[in-house]
Order: C-alpha cells, then structure tokens, then sequence
C-alpha cells in the first residue's frame, strides 16, 4: 500500500492549521478585523505580539445615528465578559469626535445594536449605544474627562462602563445601560475618523477580555445621571 498520499494529506492539514494559528497569533487576542460600513480608505490593523498593543487605523464618516463607519477587530463571545484597554490616539487632529472605541455589537451590519465607550478626540468618554437595529444612537456622557484606561463589563444584559488612568484599576463610572443581544455577540476594537475624507489611528495597549466584575455593577454613591436637552444623558456628582 503507497502511504504517500497519507503523508502528503497529513502535511497539509499540519500546514493549514499552522497558517490558522499564526493567523489567529497575528491578532492576538481576536480572531478578525475588517471595514463596518461605508469607508473611503481600507482600515488597517497592525498586533504588536511583543507589546501585546493595537495599532487600529480608519477613514469613516462616524460611529452615530442609524448606521456606523468603522475598522473593527473583533472576535465572539457569550455570556458574561469584560474587555478593557489604555486607548491613545497617534497624532494631533483638528477633529474632536474622532474616536477609539471597546464595542460590544450584535452583529457586523453598519445599523448593528451595540453598547461601546467611546474615546473621542476632545477627552470627552461616553457610553454610546444603539438598542435595536437600525435605529438612532443614544449617549451617557461619563463625568471623568479624557480617562486612558476603559473597561466594559456584560453582566447579563446590562453593560457597565468603567474608568481609570494607565497603571491603574478601572472604577465605576456610574454609567451603564440594559441591552439584551443575543449570544454570541461580536466584541472588540474600533476606530472611526468622523471624516471620511481623514485617516485617523489610535494604539489600544494594555488589552484583556475575561471574566466580568462584579465590582462594575456596585452603585456608585454621590453619582446620578441626568437627561440633557438632546435626549443623551450625563453623569454627574450634583
């Protein structure tokens, strides 16, 4: 019996799951990336193996309203979760919604329910979210301007949102909001110029996706949200 066959078919199938795994190991802790949307310039995605950062770059016209515009890398999860990241923007830009966001979605349509925190380029942070496909975007402003360290928590349905400086443990925002996606959901990275005619990049270091903390969910004394003339809300200590 000619066993070459057999050899030359288990050398394939060592060599295509070895490509899967340096495939996988190129984007560390997600499993893929790609354009959400309707963009002028192709995002880009750069995995410092070594460092353990991203380097996410992306055109877009914005991550708002009925429909996003976005480079996503992403991988799925179920259940309860939490992915965290020191966000920093590459640069110096005249455009201060452009945003670096941690994004929990439903799936990879533009019109997508989804929860993120958002790190735009003024420092203002905020807890977006989109609670049924296709419809408008709504917004809790977070209290601490321009914090390094983000983190989301999926407990259930509801999302919290906490915050923090590099070096140091998220705390509670106050900000949180119920979203009921069903498993799996897709949960990564994004970065979104708010000019589609612009090319934005932002690093995210620092990255862990694990086990949600319960501690997101204490309620946070002194802390209320208020509803702004817009229809977003705010968190705010008075």
């Amino acid at each position: 019996m000619n066993s070459t066959p057999f050899r030359l078919l288990g050398a394939c199938i060592f060599l295509s799951a070895l490509c899967a795994a340096r495939a996988e190991g190129n984007l560390g802790r997600f499993t893929d990336h790609g354009d959400v949307g309707t963009v002028s310039k192709p995002g880009t995605v750069t995995f410092d193996a070594a460092s353990g950062a991203y380097t996410v770059g992306a055109s877009g016209a914005n991550m708002w309203a009925k429909a996003d515009a976005m480079q996503f890398v992403w991988r799925k999860k179920s259940g309860d979760f939490s992915i965290a990241a020191d966000i920093a923007f590459v640069g110096t830009s005249t455009q201060p919604h452009r945003k670096a966001c941690l994004v929990i979605r439903q799936n990879l349509d533009p019109g997508s329910a989804y929860v993120d925190v958002a790190q735009h380029g003024s420092g203002l942070t905020s807890l977006q979210f989109r609670d049924a496909a296709d419809g408008m975007t709504k917004e809790i402003e977070c209290m601490t301007d321009g914090p390094t360290r983000v983190r989301l928590d999926r407990i259930g349905d509801d999302i919290y949102l906490s915050v923090g400086y590099a070096g140091g443990k998220p705390a509670p925002s106050g900000a949180s909001f119920r979203l009921h996606m069903a498993d799996p959901v897709y949960v990564g990275l994004a970065v979104c110029a708010h000019d589609d005619n612009a090319f934005e990049t932002a690093v995210f270091s620092g990255v862990e996706v694990g086990l949600a903390s319960s501690d997101a969910a204490v309620a946070q004394p002194g802390l209320r949200v208020i509803t702004l003339p817009t229809g977003d809300k705010r968190v705010t200590d008075h």
